[in-house]
C-alpha cells in the first residue's frame, strides 16, 4: 500500500515538473514576450500597428500549428511501438530530452532580431512542446496501472490540481524575481531582476526558458525515483507487429461507437482549449495593451482557478463519472469565447465601456478566472474518460490515438486562428473558430457512455 501510494505521488510529479511549459511558456510569459517582440518586427517593416499585431499572432499561429502537427501524426505511431515492446518509461526520458533542450534554448530569443530571430523562436518552442506532448503521453498510459478504475477520476483531477499548483508558484516566482515590465524594467516586487540579468535587454523575462527547463529537471527526479513500470516480459522492437496493432485499434473503431465519439468530441473540445490557452495571453497583450507583469498576474487568477477546479471536478468526477464534467465546461467555455470575440476596450458586443476605466480588465480577469476552471476540470476529466476506453496493457496506444485526437485540430485550431486573424485583421474575430470546436464538441460528446467500455 505505501509503494502504490508512492508511484500514484510520482506520478503527480510529473504534472507538477511538465506544467509550467503551459503556464509559462505557452500562455502567460513566454508567448505575449513573443509577440511583443514579433510586433516589433513587423512595425518595423512597414506595417501599422493593427496589422502587426495580427501578423505576430498568426506566426504564432503557425509555428504553434506545426508543432502540434508533428504530436499528431506521431504520436499514435510511437505508442503503438511503446506497448508492442512493453517499455514506456525509456520514452518518458527521450522526451524530457526535447523538452529541457527547447524551453531551455528560448534564452536566445532576444529583441530587436529579424525574422530569424522568430524562426528560432518558434523553432525551439516546438521542440520543447514535443517533448512535454509526448512525454504526457506515456505518461497518462501509466494511469490505469496505478488504481481501480472508479477512482482514476480522483487521481486525474488531483494530479491535474497538483500540476496547476506547481505553475502557479513557477509563475509567481518568475512575476517577483525575474520577468520585467518592457516598460519600467523591474519586476512585480519593483525590483530588477535577479542574478544581474539586464533588463533593456529583456533578459530577466528570456529567463523563462531556462527556468522552466531547470524547474522540469529537478522535480522529475521523484517522478523517475517512485513509478515503475506495471511487470510485462520485454519484447523485442517489431515494427510490423506494432503498425499491425494500430491498424486493428483504427479498424475497431467502426465497431467502438462510444469511443470514436469521444475521439472526435476531444479533438475538437480540447483544441479549442489549447487555442484558449495558447493565444490567450497574446490577445491580452494585443487587444487590451497589457504587459506582461498584468498577463502573469491574470496567469495567477487562472492557475489558482484551475487548481481549485481540478480538485474538486475530480470528486465530482468520482461521485458523476466524467461526462457531466466534461458537457458543463465546454458550456462554461462557450461562454467565455463569446466574451472574449465581442470585447475591446471601448464595448462588448456594442454595449459601451469606458476605455479608460479598470472594467475591461476586470472583464477579461473574470474571463481568465473561468478558463482556468473549466479548463482544469476538462483535461482532468477527458483523461479519466480516455482511461475508462483502454486497458493497461494497451493504454500507450489508446493514449496515443487520444493525443492524435487532441492534436488533429491542435494543428488546425491555431492554423483556423491564423487564417482569421489574416482574412479579418482582427486579433478578436481570430478567436471565433474556437466557439464552433466547443460547440461541434459537446454534440459528439452525447454519443459517448458515461461510463466508456467498462460496461456494456
Amino acid at each position: 500500500m505505501v509503494g502504490d501510494r508512492k508511484r500514484i505521488w510520482g506520478w503527480y510529479f510529473f504534472d507538477w515538473a511538465s506544467q509550467p511549459y503551459s503556464t509559462l511558456l505557452l500562455t502567460f510569459i513566454f508567448g505575449p514576450y513573443f509577440a511583443e517582440i514579433a510586433r516589433g518586427y513587423y512595425m518595423g517593416a512597414g506595417l501599422d500597428e493593427e496589422a502587426a499585431k495580427a501578423a505576430a499572432q498568426a506566426y504564432w499561429g503557425w509555428g504553434l500549428g506545426l508543432a502540434s502537427l508533428a504530436v499528431a501524426v506521431l504520436a499514435p505511431v510511437l505508442g503503438a511501438i511503446a506497448d508492442s515492446t512493453g517499455r514506456r518509461m525509456v520514452w518518458v526520458r527521450t522526451f524530457s530530452l526535447f523538452y529541457v533542450i527547447g524551453s531551455a534554448g528560448l534564452w536566445w530569443v532576444a529583441p530587436g532580431g529579424g525574422e530569424g530571430m522568430l524562426l528560432l523562436a518558434v523553432a525551439l518552442f516546438g521542440l520543447g512542446f514535443i517533448g512535454m506532448e509526448f512525454a504526457t503521453i506515456f505518461t497518462n498510459a501509466l494511469m490505469p496501472s496505478l488504481t481501480q478504475a472508479d477512482d482514476l477520476g480522483a487521481i486525474s483531477g488531483t494530479g491535474f490540481a497538483f500540476g496547476y499548483l506547481g505553475g502557479l508558484l513557477a509563475l509567481v516566482v518568475m512575476l517577483l524575481f525575474f520577468a520585467e515590465s518592457a516598460d519600467s524594467g523591474l519586476t512585480l516586487l519593483g525590483m530588477e531582476p535577479l542574478l544581474g540579468l539586464d533588463p533593456e535587454a529583456r533578459e530577466g523575462t528570456r529567463f523563462v526558458g531556462p527556468f522552466t527547463a531547470i524547474w522540469f529537471a529537478v522535480f522529475m527526479v521523484p517522478f523517475f525515483l517512485w513509478v515503475r513500470e506495471p511487470r510485462m516480459a520485454a519484447r523485442p522492437l517489431h515494427l510490423g507487429r506494432a503498425f499491425a496493432s494500430l491498424r486493428d485499434l483504427l479498424r475497431s473503431l467502426r465497431f467502438r461507437h462510444s469511443l470514436a465519439a469521444y475521439l472526435g468530441s476531444s479533438l475538437l473540445y480540447r483544441d479549442a482549449l489549447n487555442g484558449l490557452y495558447g493565444f490567450g495571453g497574446v490577445y491580452a497583450s494585443g487587444v487590451l495593451g497589457w504587459s506582461i507583469i498584468q498577463i502573469g498576474i491574470f496567469g495567477l487568477v487562472g492557475a489558482v482557478t484551475a487548481m481549485v477546479a481540478s480538485f474538486i471536478g475530480g470528486r465530482a468526477d468520482r461521485a458523476h463519472g466524467p461526462k457531466p464534467v466534461i458537457a458543463v465546461s465546454i458550456l462554461i467555455l462557450v461562454l467565455v469565447c463569446l466574451v472574449i470575440v465581442g470585447m475591446t476596450r471601448e464595448s462588448l458586443w456594442g454595449l459601451a465601456l469606458d476605455p479608460a476605466s479598470s472594467l475591461p480588465d476586470q472583464i477579461f480577469f473574470a474571463c481568465g478566472a473561468l478558463i482556468g476552471a473549466a479548463g482544469g476540470s476538462l483535461q482532468a476529466a477527458s483523461r479519466t474518460m480516455m482511461a475508462r476506453h483502454t486497458t493497461p496493457d494497451r493504454a500507450t496506444e489508446a493514449f496515443g490515438l487520444f493525443a492524435l485526437s487532441g492534436k488533429v485540430t491542435s494543428f488546425l485550431a491555431p492554423m483556423l486562428i491564423a487564417l482569421a486573424t489574416t482574412a479579418s485583421g482582427s486579433q478578436r474575430i481570430g478567436i471565433a473558430p474556437l466557439i464552433v470546436l466547443f460547440l461541434i464538441g459537446l454534440f459528439l460528446l452525447s454519443f459517448v457512455r458515461p461510463k466508456g467500455e467498462m460496461t456494456a
